[in-house]
């Protein structure tokens, strides 16, 4: 996948399940009144196939690997890659559920410090200079992630970035805190 392509069901028949192996892209599920993202996903990433209101987005150029059902049948009857896939949607669902949990917070600059760490933590490159998202994540896509306006996002971000938390590094962001930082609750 091209940077900024998307596919939906059509493009994926057949697949019941995609791996990521390499790049970064966004599952967006979309709504007559809104769109937002259910699932990020990065290098080593298993994701379901969309669904018929879902979409995957590209942020990066991405290899994807399709797998329709009778060759995920047949890997998952060596168990030794029956095993890995196991581990790989553990992760996943581990990312879902700690996403999930930053919905928890009342004020917004912090349901998006906690996505920016949640990020930072599974996607992020340690700098010397702090954790670097290498993807475009503008205010609109980060928005669909916390269910929050896109003026809202905003308004959180200049927050954060007074505070000392994130800046903006060309179309992505840099989290200004230690590796150890991504492991403190958020």
């Amino acid at each position: 996948m091209r940077a900024g392509s998307r596919w939906r069901i059509g493009d994926l028949a057949q697949a019941d399940a995609l791996i990521v192996e390499n790049g970064f892209l966004v599952v967006r599920a979309s709504s007559s009144a809104r769109h937002v993202v259910v699932a990020e996903a990065g290098a080593g990433s298993i994701l379901l196939s969309p669904n018929d209101r879902e979409h995957l987005q590209a942020l990066t150029d991405c290899w994807v690997t399709v797998l329709p059902h009778a060759q995920l049948e047949s890997l998952l009857a060596i168990p030794g890659v029956a095993a890995t896939l196991f581990s790989g949607l553990r992760v996943a669902l581990r990312i879902r559920q700690d996403a999930t949990r930053c919905f928890a917070g009342i004020r917004h600059a912090d349901r998006v410090r906690h996505k920016l760490v949640q990020l930072g933590r599974e996607f992020g490159k340690v700098n010397p200079d702090g954790i670097r998202l290498e993807f475009p994540l503008t205010h609109d896509l980060l928005a669909e992630m916390v269910a929050s306006a896109r003026e809202t996002v905003t308004r959180s971000l200049d927050e954060l970035q007074r505070n000392g938390f994130v800046v903006r590094d060309g179309h992505s962001y840099r989290l200004l805190i230690s590796p150890e930082g991504l492991d403190a609750p958020t």
